[in-house]
């Protein structure tokens, strides 16, 4: 609050759009319909919410002075559950105020609008994280997409990738040389090879054709790198051959939330009440039963 606080007076005033249009843009960022109503319901007001509506300058400020960067900025603060939708959905608020000076600089850098909107539509999915994780709509994941409405991630085929640097404990790699960074969104259909070799293809030349910077290597810190994974799915899974492709670091954290939340969709659930439909879902859970953690791996692989 105090970084926000000692902003400079903002470049341009903030607006949100009318509500039509804002259902409209929500709808095209592939938010869910339920989610659209409550979320254009819950816009904040200059006059009746004055409080959010200064933070919603300053953080729409905080993009837009910094469009372009890498560096994920000073986390935002959580709101209180008080304040019911219209905190809940506050940072969807936040994301529509900064849209136009986001297509802005896709212009600018001559992203395809296919792109540009595939991109930014990740939103969609991670609302509806939070009515699967909460039971009630909202919307916590603003500092994730601090990246997207910056203008530095993109989707890519089944990968997303955004600019960044090496950090330094990557054994073996020139701290701060300009990388991507690689992600996996949940939607997208399967993690085949194919699909995988299709994105990785595409990195290197898109960023280098667009912002003039050459990433020779894509870095990755996910679950999805644990090789204790390969002690339950088969050589020829999707998963086990996508970790192969990577050079891992030898450090590790438990990953045990971090797997349930992605494979189960759950936060803190007793194992007795998962479901047990596919091989991953019984590998997570006999590994948990066996007394045995699951690891956050990070890896790099060439482009």
């Amino acid at each position: 609050m105090d970084e926000l606080s000692g902003l400079a007076p903002e470049p341009d005033t903030a607006h949100l759009p009318n509500p039509a249009e804002a259902a409209a843009l929500l709808a095209r960022l592939k938010v869910a319909s339920v989610d659209v109503a409550e979320a254009v319901a819950a816009l904040p007001d200059p006059d009746v919410h004055p409080k959010l509506w200064w933070l919603l300058e300053r953080c729409r400020h905080r993009l837009i002075t910094d469009m372009g960067g890498t560096e994920f900025p000073t986390p935002w603060p959580q709101l209180p559950s008080t304040l019911g939708p219209v905190g809940r959905y506050f940072y969807l608020a936040v994301v529509l105020a900064t849209l136009p000076a986001t297509r802005r600089f896709h212009t600018t850098h001559g992203i395809p609008d296919e792109i540009a909107w595939a991109s930014l539509a990740d939103l969609g999915e991670k609302v509806g994280l939070h009515r699967r994780f909460f039971g009630v709509g909202g919307f916590d994941r603003q500092d994730w997409f601090t990246l997207h409405f910056r203008g530095v991630l993109y989707a890519l085929g089944r990968l997303q990738f955004n600019l960044t640097a090496i950090p330094a404990n990557f054994d073996g790699l020139t701290p701060e040389t300009p990388a991507l960074g690689l992600h996996l969104p949940e939607t997208g259909g399967p993690i085949t090879p194919q699909a995988c070799l299709a994105s990785l293809s595409l990195a290197r030349q898109f960023f280098s054709r667009h912002f003039g910077i050459d990433c020779g290597i894509a870095t990755c810190t996910s679950w999805l790198l644990d090789p204790q994974l390969a002690d339950y799915l088969p050589d020829d899974s999707n998963i086990i051959q996508f970790q192969r492709r990577f050079r891992l670091l030898p450090e590790t954290r438990n990953g045990n939330a971090d797997i349930l939340g992605f494979v189960f969709r759950r936060i803190n659930p007793g194992l007795d009440t998962l479901p047990q439909n596919t091989t991953l879902q019984r590998a997570v859970v006999a590994h948990l039963r066996s007394g045995r953690h699951w690891h956050v791996r990070s890896g790099w692989i060439e482009l």
